[in-house]
């Protein structure tokens, strides 16, 4: 009698367990009320008939649920990243006859149809029109601080905060869900609490640091995009994304740094801030949980000395868990 497998007509891939007859729908049965683990309870009428149109197959019942992502994704990663989104983790996967998500995104894969053009392997282009564009933005809160500032104006540091909190907008991308500007208006309570208890000099240090932070933040992404591509397993991917981010961080605080140095404030009040900005833009920017974001920056704003760099510390740690997972660099 043919296997599951034989039935799909795929062979079967390394790393995949050994078919068992008892459990022809074991996967599916077994999995949490929402389809997959960590999923909402909303898709449990979606997974009762992705089980029912399963079959005895539930490697094709995922299949079908998955349909879209398995075949635009141009590598098995993409759909490893994507199911990870998703909530699948490897206790799923062994659910699904599997050793690990990436096992089974591998079938996934082989049992996608993909276009000849997905195939091709990226290359690098030259910067374009938006990247010189982005820059130039990146470029206008310092110069417009620095500016009002040396005219003398009174609403310089207005305009240095109200310069900064705009540049947190502008990646784009943030995290869903209801009231998704809560986090941009908290970033600018912060930005200009602390203007008003250290003077403008401070406000205009965090502008003078936007354009650092953009360049940091964009060959962060980069990096990551490339890594995820020539990675092999989500654990490899995190492995190599861990160091690329804290050279990031590193390379940011140093320029943080020597932009409170050239505006005149003291490192220890204007460098945490600036971290917990640039952290902030990087979350957003990566569509990371907003609860966390906005717990560090209402920690920011408690008028003791070190709170700014304890929320600093602690978004670190967020970020470093949430920016190693391969669904916040795969794409859109």
């Amino acid at each position: 009698m043919p296997t599951s497998g034989e039935r799909s007509g795929a062979a079967p891939l390394p790393g995949a367990l050994p078919p068992d007859p008892r459990a022809s729908n074991a996967g599916e049965a077994e999995m949490a009320p929402g389809g997959a683990e960590g999923a909402p309870r909303g898709a449990e009428p979606a997974a009762r008939s992705v089980r029912q149109r399963g079959g005895g197959d539930p490697v094709k019942a995922l299949l079908h649920r998955h349909r879209e992502l398995c075949e635009r994704a141009v590598d098995p990663l993409e759909i490893a990243a994507g199911l990870e989104a998703h909530g699948i983790t490897d206790r799923t996967a062994a659910r699904f006859r599997h050793r690990d998500v990436f096992s089974l995104a591998e079938e996934l894969y082989a049992r996608s149809p993909h276009e000849a053009s997905a195939a091709a392997a990226p290359t690098l282009v030259p910067a374009g029109p938006d990247a010189f564009r982005g820059f130039g933005y990146a470029l206008l809160p310092g110069a417009l601080a620095c500016a009002a500032a040396a005219a003398g104006q009174a609403w310089a540091g207005a305009a240095a905060v109200a310069a900064v909190a705009a540049a947190l907008v502008w990646p784009g991308r943030a995290a869903g869900g209801r009231f998704p500007y809560v986090a941009h208006l908290l970033a600018a309570a912060v930005a200009g609490w602390a203007a008003y208890r250290h003077g403008t000099a401070l406000a205009v240090g965090l502008a003078l640091a936007v354009a650092p932070g953009h360049l940091a933040a964009v060959a962060f992404a980069a990096g990551a995009r490339a890594r995820l591509d020539g990675s092999r397993a989500l654990e490899d991917f995190a492995d190599r994304a861990r160091p690329l981010l804290l050279a990031a961080v590193a390379l940011f605080t140093g320029a943080a740094a020597a932009s409170a140095v050239l505006a005149g404030t003291p490192l220890p009040m204007a460098v945490p801030l600036a971290l917990l900005l640039f952290l902030t833009r990087l979350l957003l920017r990566h569509g990371a949980h907003r609860a966390p974001v906005c717990a560090g920056l209402v920690l920011a704003l408690v008028p003791v000395p070190a709170a700014a760099l304890a929320a600093a510390a602690g978004l670190l740690v967020h970020a470093v868990l949430a920016l190693a997972r391969a669904s916040a660099h795969a794409r859109p």
